[in-house]
């Protein structure tokens, strides 16, 4: 569990402090009042962040920031001098933060800056910059805000590395560099990514107004001119890679099932299209099933809607772990799914489709110590037909559906 220290000695502010971490972030917060008792603390426990007082009484000139910062654990500074160049100096070290402790808004912009920071760390950030100490510069501040950071010299590298490891978030590029400069990777990155899949940031010292408006026009998040303080760019940096999240959870919760996080109706025939469009000129097969969970009504009238949602839910866990990542998974509505699968002949479909029915089968959802829950399902299935709609193809597998209901439902009926 990640764990966060607080040295400060100030013993009613560092408790406060404390108890608004712990109970807004979940996490295990230690304090220790002196530049000792940390020592103590940081000998046996890893931290993921800690909070630094300048002053304490063992340590009155920021010992504990340099101790803190060498054994390489991030730091954000608190303190309650406002002097703007002591400020500034302090920032000159290895820290991600200076915040004044003046109120409960401070508190509460360090609880937000953790946060943040937390989920820093599941985006990939490439900088491409010609200058190797810029390049590592800006390394070691990005990786001091947890992202994970890839750096390459020119454009033509980064392009290649985009294509490597295509879940970066963030571009970090210079303007002007070799064998392609900065303007002309934001025009070809924006030819195959959106804004909504990929944030770019221009980093330059050229004082011509014209190249910021190119740069934004062809398609760059934001332009950071050179120089350029820590804390702007820290600021820039993850309020892009916010806005990054704000549209992709925006994104999600258009296509997705809110209960069940699979596909949406509307999205499930979004997919479905493409993917016949791009194998149009393949002979290449695919099997759509309608699936349905029987007696669902007795489930919700039994136990509750709450449960019958959990139900749901367990089966749509089946049906991601039964499949392939490139299948097509979604819930239609109320207990009703349905599953594409891809490039496959009737057997091997046929096949997936008994194993999906035997797997729920086989599974009981614990409700209470002595009390589980089973249910089964029906599954109606085709091999899709080219020479009909996707609309009638999924009308012939509710009919097989319909069919396995009659027939006494917990089975499959699959026309190939």
């Amino acid at each position: 569990m990640s764990k966060i220290l607080i040295v400060e000695d100030n013993k009613t502010l560092a408790k406060l402090i404390a108890k608004k971490l712990e109970s807004s972030l979940g996490l295990s917060v230690d304090v220790a009042y002196t530049m000792a008792e940390a020592k103590l603390f940081i000998a046996r426990y890893s931290y993921f962040i800690t909070l630094l007082d300048i002053n304490l009484p063992d340590a009155p000139n920021g010992e504990i920031i340099d101790y803190v910062t060498q054994k390489k654990i991030h730091a954000i500074v608190l303190s309650g001098n406002i002097d703007k160049s002591f400020r500034k100096q302090i920032l000159k070290k290895n820290v991600i933060d200076y915040v004044n402790k003046s109120g409960v808004d401070d508190i509460n912009y360090i609880i937000h800056t953790i946060q943040r920071l937390q989920r820093n760390r599941n985006h990939k950030v490439l900088v491409v910059d010609d200058a190797r100490v810029f390049r590592h510069t800006m390394q070691v501040m990005l990786e001091n805000l947890f992202f994970k950071v890839i750096t390459v010299a020119h454009g033509e590298e980064a392009i290649g590395m985009l294509k490597a490891q295509p879940d970066i978030s963030l571009v970090l590029t210079d303007y002007n560099m070799p064998v392609m400069d900065g303007l002309e990777l934001t025009r070809e990155i924006r030819k195959t990514y959106s804004k909504s899949e990929l944030c770019i940031v221009a980093l330059s010292g050229n004082e011509d107004e014209e190249i910021t408006a190119l740069f934004l026009k062809h398609g760059a998040n934001d332009y950071v001119k050179k120089p350029f303080s820590k804390e702007e760019f820290s600021c820039r940096i993850n309020n892009s890679i916010e806005a990054l999240e704000n549209i992709q959870m925006i994104t999600n919760y258009a296509n997705r099932d809110f209960l069940t996080g699979l596909l949406n109706r509307r999205h499930f025939f979004t997919e479905l299209h493409e993917y016949i469009d791009n194998i149009s000129e393949s002979a290449e097969q695919f099997a759509i099933g309608m699936i349905d969970i029987d007696h669902f009504k007795k489930v919700n009238d039994t136990y509750g809607h709450d449960v019958g949602d959990k139900i749901i839910v367990s089966l749509a866990n089946i049906l991601k772990s039964s499949t392939s990542p490139y299948d097509i998974v979604a819930r239609f509505g109320g207990e009703e799914f349905c599953v594409v699968l891809k490039n496959i002949n009737s057997y091997s479909a046929q096949e997936i489709f008994d194993r999906i029915k035997d797997d729920v089968e086989k599974f009981s959802y614990q409700l209470k110590e002595n009390i589980s829950i089973k249910f089964t399902i029906s599954i109606g299935a085709v091999l899709f037909n080219e020479e009909e709609s996707v609309e009638e193809n999924i009308n012939e597998a509710d009919m097989m559906l319909y069919k396995a209901k009659n027939n006494g439902r917990n089975q499959v009926v699959f026309e190939a």
